[in-house]
């Protein structure tokens, strides 16, 4: 499909032999190349990032408001939010993840990447409170950003890992459950806190605490979430993993048609199908097995936040991947079975029963792994790999990397 919206020339007038669905994506990329032609030019006659005030004014962190009664407070607080100005498309660019416009206004104008609101929030500030990740990496992996953005603060003397602690309350994330939504915010903690500096994490923010101090606080409800979902989908995934046990434990003992009164061997011994269904049937019992052990050992965990970032969700995924591939074999072994049983040697009869009974493994297959695999993100790391192969092949290597035999060899 990529390769055909690739291929697609938009700017075809006669579009009457061509099919709905390449109309479709026709009318797309032509949306698209406009609308990138509008942002180009939009971006040039923009300077509204220029309207920035003195980091003297907006980094000048507000810890105490002593000598103030609560109704000045509060006064000001109301002046200062009528006053607010519009934000920049810059700033908006970042707040709704538009990556492409704020990577042209960056092109276009190096200097706009200084550039902060008036609660004295960068770039990065706002990326992060807004969970868009590609902003961030757009901004982090642009040429001296990162030196210059990673060390400063708001005006509430927030650092960037302060900002993980605070989240947006208009993000528009994908629904997740509690467990991986903790579990993104410790990864994104720990993505931050690889750019800033070491004082970034002792540094107090105008409420006198640390980044990790106000990550905790804001997370600690979450993670009693998170907590409640863990124990009660891991007893669910126990009870279906102890069944699958069950079955598979008594179809070892009433094996296809049936076992030989004189010697106990199985009837459908020398039959190729029946080695099937046994390995199939001692993978189910083992996988499901091993299974209720990874769901027991998360029930009895003790749930801190540093056990959501990788261990207890590694043990989730390992023990829904053991249950799925016992469901499958599962499958594998019924349908083994009913070929063994019902198969009557005739070609046709047979592929239909063959189709019929391995039927459900391949729809379980195809809907297992297209909704806990991302092929798109496959895709991307294999052309990623090429593409470094292909330089690796391409640029010359320093004369360092050859061995000093080959070196001494090559001088005349």
């Amino acid at each position: 499909m990529c390769a055909y919206y690739i291929a697609i020339d938009p700017n075809v007038d006669d579009t009457s032999r061509m099919l709905s669905p390449l109309k479709r994506m026709r009318k797309k990329k032509f949306k698209s190349e406009w609308a990138m032609k509008l942002i180009k030019l939009l971006v040039k006659e923009d300077t509204s990032w220029e309207n920035t005030e003195s980091r003297l004014t907006k980094h000048r962190a507000k810890f105490h408001q002593y000598g103030k009664s609560s109704s000045t407070t509060q006064l000001e607080e109301i002046a200062e939010s009528l006053a607010r100005l519009p934000d920049t498309p810059l700033l908006l660019a970042t707040k709704h993840g538009c990556t492409q416009v704020v990577e042209e206004i960056l092109e276009l104008y190096p200097q706009a990447i200084e550039h902060i609101d008036q609660d004295g929030r960068n770039i990065l500030h706002i990326a992060i409170l807004y969970r868009n990740h590609e902003v961030f990496d757009l901004v982090v992996n642009t040429k001296y950003a990162k030196e210059r953005l990673r060390g400063k603060i708001d005006n509430d003397a927030n650092t960037l890992l302060h900002m993980v602690g605070e989240e947006a309350p208009d993000v528009k994330a994908d629904i997740k459950d509690p467990a991986h939504a903790l579990q993104d915010n410790m990864k994104l903690f720990k993505k931050v806190a690889n750019i800033c500096t070491t004082l970034d994490n002792m540094k107090l923010n105008s409420k006198s605490k640390t980044a990790e101090q106000l990550f905790n606080e804001k997370n600690n409800q979450r993670r009693i979430e998170a907590k409640e979902w863990m124990i009660e989908n891991a007893k669910n995934y126990t009870v279906v993993a102890v069944l699958i046990a069950t079955v598979a434990f008594a179809a070892e003992y009433t094996v296809p048609g049936g076992s030989n009164p004189q010697n106990g061997q199985p009837v459908l011994k020398r039959k190729s199908l029946f080695f099937v269904f046994t390995i199939a049937d001692a993978a189910s019992l083992s996988t499901a097995l091993t299974a209720v052990i990874m769901f027991l050992n998360i029930i009895t965990s003790t749930y801190k936040f540093k056990d959501f970032e990788t261990s207890i969700m590694l043990k989730l995924n390992f023990g829904l991947f053991l249950l799925m591939v016992s469901v499958a074999m599962m499958m594998v072994a019924f349908a083994a079975t009913l070929v063994l049983t019902i198969s009557s040697g005739r070609k046709w009869t047979d592929i239909t029963l063959y189709v019929v009974s391995f039927f459900p493994v391949i729809v379980f297959l195809f809907t297992y792994f297209q909704r806990n695999i991302d092929f798109s993100s496959i895709y991307r790391k294999i052309k990623d790999m090429i593409n470094y192969m292909h330089s690796w092949f391409e640029n010359p290597k320093p004369a360092v990397w050859y061995p000093v035999s080959q070196r001494t060899s090559d001088r005349p």
